[in-house]
């Protein structure tokens, strides 16, 4: 099973990746995560990306679909593969289909997860990063036993830069204008479908496993 999953930023996709990556055992590729594993790495290409998801940018289509082309490359592909955050546009999605194509990987099923802005900003607002072990808290739904600090490994929790108000207001603002196109063009396939993503974690993974449950090519 191969799944494309989009949404807006802060609408919970990693944590529905993580459910979804559980319950069918299949392969994670994140493009956030990809990118964020980069910033410890000092050369040019994790600078020049830093600097646009820093400042709620995406990073340019060239970067992107090199990375992904690169991953998928390394990649042992067994029961299936979870592609969350990628694409993210047009130019990316059709980029995408050649290389799904040159590999003769078929999707079988495009997630969309969407909520209200408002509910989005105040989950993101309150998100809380480990430095150490990158466990993710919530300082409202989901808070460390003690302040600040890490239950898994004691060290100090910091609220990313991409995380802050200001910058998730201007990431949704281009999602808005540069991913909604994208999702027009997926809205035609008959393997896309809407998720409400406004209630629980819970609510929304139960949605999901509806949708992939139904699915002709579940196993």
């Amino acid at each position: 099973m191969n799944i494309i999953l989009i949404g807006p930023p802060g609408v919970g996709k990693g944590t529905a990746a993580k459910l979804i990556q559980n319950r069918f055992n299949i392969e994670h590729i994140s493009t956030g995560d990809i990118f964020r594993e980069m910033f410890d790495k000092n050369n040019e290409l994790a600078r020049l990306a830093k600097e646009y998801i820093n400042d709620g940018n995406l990073v340019p289509d060239n970067i992107t679909n090199a990375l992904v082309e690169e991953t998928l490359k390394n990649k042992k592909i067994s029961r299936g593969l979870l592609f969350d955050g990628y694409p993210r546009n047009i130019i990316q999605a059709k980029a995408f289909e050649k290389m799904l194509s040159n590999r003769k990987i078929k999707i079988h099923s495009i997630l969309m997860i969407d909520a209200d802005e408002k509910i989005i900003a105040s989950r993101v607002e309150g998100r809380r990063v480990c430095k150490k072990c990158k466990k993710v808290y919530h300082i409202k739904f989901r808070p460390p036993s003690k302040f600040g600090i890490c239950d898994v490994c004691g060290d100090k929790l910091y609220q990313r830069k991409d995380d802050m108000k200001k910058t998730i207001l201007k990431r949704l603002e281009v999602f808005k204008s540069v991913t909604s196109p994208m999702i027009k063009y997926y809205e035609k396939f008959n393997t896309y479908s809407l998720i409400d993503g406004s209630g629980s974690i819970e609510n929304t993974h139960n949605q999901i496993l509806e949708v992939l449950e139904k699915s002709n090519d579940f196993n």
